[in-house]
C-alpha cells in the first residue's frame, strides 16, 4: 500500500484517482457531518500536495529544449487542474472543519442520492475482519463498492486487490447505494446512523429552491471531473465540450442560489446554515472550471503530451466508451436492472444519444442500440463491458493509452 510512484506517468495516475476520492470524501464529510471523515482528506491532501510538488519538478527538469517546451506544459495545465480539484474538494469540508453549517434540508436532500460515498472502520469481531475482500462480496450484500482502504497512513486507491484481508482497524471507503449503509454498518458491528427527519415544508421556499440548486451542483460537478479525465483519456471534443456547457451551467447555478439565500435570509431563517450553502455553491463551481481549465488543451486543440494519456490509460480507474449494439444483453434494459457498478463494476458517466449526452443517468434509464456509454471503471473490467454490449475488444499493443478497438460479437447476440 505505502510504494511510491517512480515515474511521472504513476505519479500523474495516482494523483488522478486521489483527487476524484478527494471529491467523493469531501461531499460524504458535509452529507454525514462527519469531522472525521474531514481529517482523512486533510491526509489525503498532503499526498497530493507532494505529488503535484514532485512532478513539476520533474516536468522542469525533462524540458531541455524549447521544442520541447508546449508538450510539457500540456502537462503543467494537468498537473495544475488536478490540483484545483483536490484544494476545492478541501473548501468543502472546511463547512465541517469550521463549522459554517449546512441545513437539514440538504441532508436530507443529499439521503435520496443514487450514490453516496462513505466510511467505515472495521471491529475485531465484526463479520468483515480477517477475511478477504473477495470473500464478502459487499456490492452484492450492500449495493456498495470498496474504493480505497486506509491501514494505519498507507493507502491503496480504487483498484482494490480481491485478496487483500482486511483488519481490525482498517478504514473502509466505500461508494454506492445510501440504502446499504445499513447492512454495512452490520457487516462491520459499527453503530447505526440514522438520516436527520426533516418535515415536509407547506410552500416552497426560497431556501428550498438553494438547496434543490445545491445538490443539482453537487451532481454536476462530479459529472465535470468524470467527463474532463474521460475527454483527456479518450482525445474526445465533444466530451470536452459537454464539460464545458457543465461549467458554465454551474456557473449559472451559483448566481441563482446566491440569489435564495439572500431571499432567504431576509426570512425568519437562521442565517449560520446559510455560510454554508454558500461555501458548497463556491466549491462546486470552482471544481467546474477546474475541469474545463483541463479539457481546454482539447477544445483549443493544442497537442497534449502523450504521457498524459498513458498515465490515464494506466490509472487504476480508467475511462472507456462502448457503443450498443442491437440484441446485444444491455438493449432495451434500464441500468438499474443491469447494476453494471457491480458486474464489470463500471459506472455510467454519460450516455451520448443523437448527438447529445445524458450525464450522470440515474437507474431508470434505458440503454437503445446506438447509445454510445461513456464509463469508469477497473481495467480488466472492459472485456466484460464491451461483451455485454455486443462487442469483443481487440487488444492493441501498440496503444499505450489504453484506448480498444472492438469487433461485433455475433455470440453475445440475441437470436
Amino acid at each position: 500500500m505505502d510504494d511510491r510512484p517512480r515515474s511521472l506517468k504513476a505519479m500523474l495516475a495516482e494523483a488522478k484517482d486521489t483527487s476524484e476520492i478527494m471529491v467523493d470524501l469531501a461531499y460524504a464529510a458535509v452529507y454525514f457531518n462527519d469531522p472525521g471523515m474531514a481529517d482523512e482528506l486533510g491526509e489525503l491532501e498532503e499526498q497530493l500536495n507532494d505529488l503535484t510538488q514532485e512532478m513539476r519538478a520533474i516536468c522542469i527538469l525533462a524540458v531541455r529544449r524549447p521544442a520541447e517546451a508546449e508538450g510539457m506544459a500540456s502537462v503543467l495545465q494537468v498537473i495544475s487542474a488536478i490540483e484545483g480539484i483536490g484544494n476545492a474538494a478541501v473548501d468543502i469540508t472546511r463547512i465541517v472543519t469550521h463549522r459554517l453549517g449546512i441545513p437539514n434540508e440538504l441532508i436530507a436532500d443529499l439521503s435520496n442520492a443514487d450514490e453516496v460515498s462513505h466510511r467505515v472502520w472495521i471491529r475485531e469481531g465484526s463479520h468483515l475482519a480477517h477475511r478477504p475482500l473477495k470473500d464478502l462480496e459487499i456490492p452484492v450484500q450492500c449495493g456498495m463498492r470498496v474504493v480505497a482502504i486506509r491501514r494505519g497512513r498507507s493507502w491503496m486507491i480504487e483498484e482494490i486487490d480481491g485478496d487483500v484481508v482486511l483488519m481490525p482497524g482498517d478504514v473502509l471507503f466505500l461508494r454506492g447505494s445510501p440504502a446499504g449503509i445499513a447492512r454495512l454498518h452490520e457487516l462491520a458491528a459499527a453503530p447505526t446512523w440514522e438520516p436527520p427527519e426533516v418535515p415536509e415544508p407547506d410552500a416552497l421556499t426560497d431556501l428550498d429552491r438553494a438547496v434543490d440548486v445545491l445538490v443539482e451542483m453537487k451532481d454536476v460537478s462530479e459529472a465535470a471531473v468524470g467527463l474532463a479525465y474521460s475527454a483527456l483519456a479518450l482525445r474526445d471534443a465533444g466530451l470536452a465540450a459537454e464539460v464545458n456547457h457543465l461549467a458554465e451551467r454551474l456557473d449559472e447555478m451559483k448566481d441563482h442560489l446566491q440569489l435564495w439565500v439572500l431571499r432567504a435570509a431576509k426570512h425568519d431563517v437562521d442565517p449560520s446554515p446559510l455560510r454554508g450553502l454558500l461555501q458548497l455553491a463556491a466549491a462546486a463551481e470552482e471544481i467546474g472550471d477546474q475541469a474545463a481549465q483541463m479539457v481546454w488543451l482539447i477544445t483549443d486543440g493544442i497537442e497534449v503530451h502523450p504521457i498524459v494519456n498513458i498515465a490515464l490509460g494506466e490509472a487504476d480507474v480508467v475511462a472507456t466508451r462502448v457503443p450498443v449494439a442491437p440484441g446485444s444483453v444491455v438493449d432495451g434494459k434500464s441500468l438499474a436492472e443491469l447494476q453494471l457498478d457491480i458486474e464489470p463494476g463500471f459506472w455510467i458517466l454519460a450516455i451520448r444519444r443523437d448527438s447529445r449526452y445524458l450525464y450522470r443517468p440515474r437507474g431508470w434509464v434505458r440503454l437503445t442500440a446506438g447509445d454510445d456509454l461513456i464509463a469508469t471503471g477497473p481495467h480488466e473490467g472492459r472485456e466484460r463491458l464491451a461483451e455485454l454490449c455486443g462487442w469483443r475488444v481487440v487488444e492493441d499493443e501498440d496503444d499505450p493509452t489504453g484506448q480498444i478497438d472492438l469487433e461485433p460479437l455475433r455470440a453475445a447476440l440475441r437470436g
